[in-house]
């Protein structure tokens, strides 16, 4: 799993972060988002602040993001509250990377299904491309997590990367992805099984097959 514990505190960071501000569409953004509270709750919008934020890290540095501590305190300060109860929704949800990643974040999930259905050759065809946990590799590209449960079971294994999801994976079909991925190319996101769209059944429908084109009641044939 990935160690939540925040980038060291040093001087670099601080020299390197601590003038961090808003570009323009991102305070447009934010303030959108606050704007969706009643006064007095502008806390609320902690979560989506925190998210343009990363994201404009990852912008400056052509990586997927992550959030320093001086980045965290002005989210803090623009929010009006505590930097402490900010760093604790950031090191809360996985959705927020604490220390430097990659340009791809390579998300893999390695619960019960995924496992069952290959995630450890998942893990390996990874590996064999130089990922460590937790590491940006030498080339900066990737950056290798395990995580859990991400909602795709139905077509395990599968993995996330940045904002997408690619799913009922071999090792082969990974590495096509990441090749293209390392060409500066985007991957059909989704399944990569061939022939399958979402989590139908590989091979097609098998049972209530008039339910594919309209809203079929077969209660009178029950």
């Amino acid at each position: 799993m990935a160690d939540r514990t925040p980038a060291p505190d040093t001087p670099e960071l601080r020299e390197r972060w601590g003038d961090f501000a808003w570009a323009s569409e991102n305070k447009r953004q934010a303030d959108k988002h606050i704007a969706k509270y009643p006064e007095g709750r502008q806390k609320s919008a902690v979560m989506p602040l925190l998210d343009l934020a990363q994201r404009q890290v990852g912008e400056e540095t052509d990586t997927q993001g992550w959030l320093p501590m001086p980045v965290i305190e002005y989210v803090a300060d623009y929010l009006d509250m505590p930097a402490i109860r900010v760093l604790e929704v950031a090191t809360f949800y996985f959705m927020y990377n604490m220390t430097p990643v990659g340009k791809y974040h390579v998300q893999v999930c390695g619960t019960t299904p995924c496992m069952l259905r290959g995630s450890d050759d998942i893990i390996a065809a990874c590996k064999r491309r130089g990922m460590k946990f937790g590491k940006v590799s030498e080339d900066g590209l990737w950056t290798l997590t395990e995580v859990e449960c991400m909602g795709s079971c139905a077509t395990a294994p599968m993995v996330q990367i940045n904002d997408d999801n690619y799913e009922d994976l071999t090792s082969e079909r990974l590495d096509a992805v990441l090749d293209a991925l390392a060409k500066g190319e985007q991957p059909k996101p989704g399944t990569q099984e061939p022939g399958r769209h979402t989590s139908e059944p590989s091979g097609g429908v098998t049972t209530l097959p008039e339910m594919v084109d309209a809203n079929h009641d077969y209660r009178g044939e029950w």
